[in-house]
């Protein structure tokens, strides 16, 4: 067989593929000549075509097998080789197919003679919808040129069927190239909020208009200057200023560099668009090959390396677009984003004015773009598998940020529904408007402080809207994580005297820097370490770092002059670690007071709870420390030993467990023994039934998000604090593993409002 052995092949087979669909005619007989021209052209013996529908390959056009076959031949998913193609998305090359394992005999094709099989997905929007067959006599192993080829006409077909370029074709209508069924996907509630809008895709897919090209010449230099474009962003990301990256961090943007130059990459690409594709076409081609790979591989190096060929792929196909940002394309008002994953740079870029909703493939509760998303609130649904294959640009699409549910494409009825829900939202939301003013004071009369967390200085303007008394606590990383450089002491200053002055009277508690773990900054010399969440992170990068966090006290010293201060330190496990930092404080007190700065009018010096070991040093804390803040968040990870940032464990342990509930109870008596004011700041404060349970342990001041006030503010006004102690009291002293169910009935019988 010789087939298309040259470049010059595969442009014949693109340009004959667009007479066939231009020349008009019925569907199935321009299916029928399109594997007649591919069969010739590639001098192949045979050449099908096969579709899903539903759980079925079925044959739908064929030149060599007996076309009464064509309809009739259906493979259950996974059967035989062509199942095998399309569960793997990868092509099959074998040159004595009927002795491969998987091989499933069909007499009605009569492919008895037929020794030599290639076999390539049909895949758009890492959709598998279908498989492409050419066969040979002959036992023999085609060549790159030619699966690469059939990969060519596979992509182009795959736009043609999802475009409805074949019209009505029997069964058609039950091919899913392009989803368009009403579809449920289940995931994980991260922002709280009900959206109903349109799905805009965060990287575009390629349109149908530019997947062949008229002049390769001219595509090819369009993919030239596009590649240069990319790596000179690259180029001046590293070598621009020297001081802003170092150690491993250069390493790992070096990497980058690196795979943006390999010659690999630009070959496949100029195979694609000297074959005929438009360069857009051949870099979606390349991508979807790279999303293929990253599906099937567990490997976490190798899914690392193919996510950043991914990331070079969507720079490129941006860069050919002529768009310098993501964010920068057209957005309709009821924009609801779709991502594989995001950055809170990325979502900031979008702006809350821009968006209705989002929705993750993966993601984590805990990732950074999410606590953005509160803090603009924007409803945020993730880990929803599947989403980028089953979600096309324009579908209308139904956000749950309560449940964690997207609804693709729903019914009429589904959609009035939420309208209700909605409705009933806003009717919530004005009842705890009206409440905002109302201190949060318990029906036996026990006064509960409600605060706010934040990390935006947007965050501190819903102090009144909310009804929240103060700032809880403020995650300074956030500054330095949406920058690009380490931000100046200017910068630090102004951002924190702008919260400051929001806040007016109130107070504000500032957290120093939480980096490390899963908050990697590029300009921060920072060491892969097998475990990051027990590894070099928080208060252990300041104290062995001083200069930058000393750097942050002299900012948030200069920004409180004459008001007060409240500092506090994160993830501190001895009270030795706590006395080093405190420390730093009082020698940038000093220097500001030899400098001639004014100094704050008070300062208070805190301490996170989130180490067992310093839970239960806190009788130790007297007269050391001002105050406490208990990190639910860290503090249950490391208390239940599962990471929060791992959904197989991190839903496992529950917080309204007897053990836990019994823990923080002892801390709050310790705390309460040493005179030291405690607060709880977990994302768990902002959950009334997690709150009614805390008030019942003892604590008075929970901070929350914004969203969480009101429902709380709520629940505390129905509590009998007495009544509710003795309840919890009585649970956790039986050794149950979560005693949520008999809490929540505890609250439903007195009528708590939950």
């Amino acid at each position: 067989m010789a087939g298309p052995a040259n470049i010059g092949g595969s442009r014949i087979l693109l340009r004959k593929l667009r007479e066939i669909m231009e020349a008009g005619g019925e569907a199935q007989q321009r299916l029928d000549r399109l594997v007649g021209m591919v069969a010739s052209t590639m001098v192949a013996d045979v050449c099908s075509i096969y579709l899903t529908r539903g759980v079925f390959h079925e044959l739908f056009a064929t030149q060599g097998l007996d076309p009464a076959a064509v309809h009739r031949t259906r493979l259950k998913d996974g059967e035989g080789l062509v199942g095998l193609v399309a569960e793997t998305a990868q092509p099959l090359n074998i040159a004595d197919a009927p002795h491969h394992e998987r091989f499933a005999y069909r007499p009605e094709t009569g492919e008895d003679p037929y020794s030599s099989f290639l076999g390539v997905p049909i895949v758009r929007s890492e959709r598998t919808f279908g498989v492409l067959v050419v066969q040979n006599r002959v036992a023999r192993l085609y060549g790159e040129d030619e699966v690469e080829a059939l990969q060519t006409i596979a992509m182009v077909l795959a736009e043609m069927v999802a475009s409805g370029a074949f019209g009505d074709l029997s069964g058609l209508s039950d091919v899913e190239a392009r989803a368009s069924r009403p579809e449920l996907l289940v995931g994980r509630a991260f922002s709280d909020g009900l959206a109903i809008g349109t799905a805009v895709l965060h990287e575009p897919h390629a349109p149908l208009g530019r997947v062949i090209a008229d002049d390769p010449v001219k595509e090819e230099t369009r993919l030239d200057a596009a590649l240069a474009k990319v790596r000179q962003a690259l180029n001046a990301m590293i070598d621009g200023d020297p001081g802003r990256i170092s150690g491993v961090s250069r390493d790992v943007l070096e990497t980058f560099r690196m795979l943006a130059s390999d010659p690999s990459w630009e070959t496949k690409l100029k195979h694609g668009v000297r074959a005929g594709l438009s360069a857009d076409a051949a870099v979606e081609r390349i991508r979807g090959e790279h999303r293929a790979k990253f599906n099937s591989t567990r490997d976490p190096y190798l899914r690392e390396r193919l996510h950043d060929l991914e990331d070079l792929d969507n720079r490129l196909l941006r860069a050919l677009a002529g768009v310098d940002g993501a964010a920068a394309q057209h957005m309709p008002d009821d924009a609801i984003l779709i991502a594989r994953e995001l950055g809170p740079a990325e979502l900031l870029d979008y702006g809350a004015e821009r968006l209705k909703g989002v929705a993750l493939e993966e993601g984590a509760n805990t990732a950074h773009a999410v606590i953005v998303a509160r803090a603009l609130g924007v409803p945020m649904v993730g880990m929803l598998p599947g989403l980028l294959s089953r979600v096309e640009a324009g579908d209308r699409v139904v956000l749950d940020g309560e449940r964690g549910e997207l609804r693709l494409r729903p019914e009429p009825q589904i959609v009035s529904t939420y309208l209700q829900r909605q409705s009933l939202r806003s009717a919530r939301a004005a009842e705890f408007a009206r409440l905002k003013d109302t201190p949060a004071v318990t029906r036996d009369g026990e006064r509960v402080t409600l605060l706010l967390n934040a990390g935006l200085a947007l965050d501190v303007h819903h102090l009144d809207e909310a009804g929240a008394e103060g700032i809880g606590l403020f995650r300074t990383e956030f500054q330095f994580m949406v920058s690009e450089t380490l931000p100046r002491l200017e910068s630090q200053t102004l951002l924190y005297r702008d919260v400051l002055e929001t806040a007016g009277d109130r107070p504000v508690t500032f957290r120093t820097l939480d980096l490390g773990g899963d908050k990697v900054l590029p300009y921060v010399a920072a060491e892969r370490e097998e475990n990051p969440a027990l590894g070099w992170r928080a208060v252990r990068i300041g104290l062995d770092r001083p200069a930058l966090l000393r750097y942050q006290l002299r900012a948030l010293i200069n920004a409180a002059a004459g008001r007060r201060l409240r500092v506090m330190f994160p993830l501190v496990t001895t009270v030795a670690e706590f006395d080093a930092a405190r420390a730093l404080v009082d020698r940038e007190l000093e220097w500001g007071a030899k400098h001639g700065r004014p100094a704050p009018g008070q300062v208070e010096v805190g301490v996170m709870v989130e180490a067992p070991a310093l839970a239960w040093s806190i009788p130790d804390l007297k007269g050391r420390a001002d105050f406490l803040s208990i990190g639910t968040n860290d503090l249950m990870q490391y208390f239940f030993a599962a990471d929060r940032g791992n959904q197989r464990v991190s839903e496992r342990y529950d917080i309204l467990s007897a053990p836990a509930l019994r823990f923080l109870r002892r801390i709050r008596q310790d705390a309460e023994a040493a005179e030291l004011q405690i607060s709880i700041c977990g994302e768990a404060a902002g959950r009334p039934l997690e709150a009614m349970a805390f008030t019942a342990l003892g604590y008075r001041r929970l901070s929350m998000p914004a969203s969480g006030v009101g429902p709380v503010k709520r629940l505390i006004l129905s509590l009998e604090a007495r009544q509710a102690a003795e309840a919890v009291d009585a649970l956790i002293d039986n050794n149950a593993g979560s005693i949520r169910a008999e809490l929540t009935a505890f609250a439903k019988q007195r009528s708590y409002a939950l």
